[in-house]
């Protein structure tokens, strides 16, 4: 009875992640789990005054600069893959295995953007179970472009601010489609701990990795962009 009861929730899981998926696919996101998890945990510790900063927009004004800083740092191999790379995968494994200087994760753009639009963050092996199957749907229901979109969308780049051009509006006053190769590389530098790392107060951590994506950029070029 048990395992028919948890066979049905499996079940329902998964067909509303696919139901929501095909829904989305070509409608704007209002909303990802991960901005309702912050909303709530704000809520809880106190702070009625979080606010989330969150404004969408489609692929076509969102400058390239910051699509290709995006895929430069954080999953180059994202035009190639079918939503996991195995060889990071490998790389990271061997490097925690020798390094004590903190772990490295591997997550592709397309794992982030499942885990960002429907589940939870923190390390607990069920969300990273649920990653899985999520992001082997989403890419195969939506595009390539249309992951990179909805990820540049729901991506936190500060306390509160969501999507890039949240972020390109609140730090340099100005769109996301006119942000510049240094802008965007900054604000991609700050990914996957923009509450630790600032923006608009960037360490020597955060400009060397600012200095990292911008080579990463010129090696790969924009003419990468025409192969998603």
């Amino acid at each position: 009875m048990v395992e028919k009861n948890w066979q049905r929730v499996v079940f329902c899981f998964f067909f509303a992640v696919f139901a929501l998926l095909l829904i989305f696919r070509f409608v704007p996101i209002p909303f990802s789990a991960y901005m309702v998890q912050q909303k709530i945990a704000n809520l809880l510790q106190g702070d009625f005054r979080y606010q989330i900063q969150y404004d969408w927009v489609s692929l076509e004004n969102i400058s390239p600069n910051i699509q290709l800083a995006v895929i430069s740092s954080e999953d180059q191999r994202f035009p190639e893959h079918l939503g996991f790379d195995f060889e990071a995968i490998q790389r990271a494994i061997r490097h925690n295995e020798k390094s004590n200087k903190g772990i490295r994760g591997a997550s592709t753009i397309s794992q982030q953007t499942a885990k960002n639009l429907m589940l939870w963050h923190g390390q607990n092996w069920l969300r990273k179970g649920l990653e899985v199957p999520a992001t082997m749907l989403l890419e195969l229901t939506w595009s390539k472009k249309r992951i990179l979109e909805v990820y540049l969308n729901i991506a936190e780049f500060g306390n509160g601010i969501f999507g890039v051009e949240a972020a390109s509006r609140y730090y340099f006053k100005k769109s996301a489609k006119n942000l510049s190769q240094n802008e965007a590389a900054l604000l991609v530098a700050v990914l996957p701990n923009p509450i630790i790392y600032k923006v608009n107060k960037p360490s020597l951590l955060v400009r060397k990795k600012q200095a990292w994506i911008l080579r990463q950029m010129g090696n790969l070029g924009t003419e990468y962009l025409s192969d998603l």
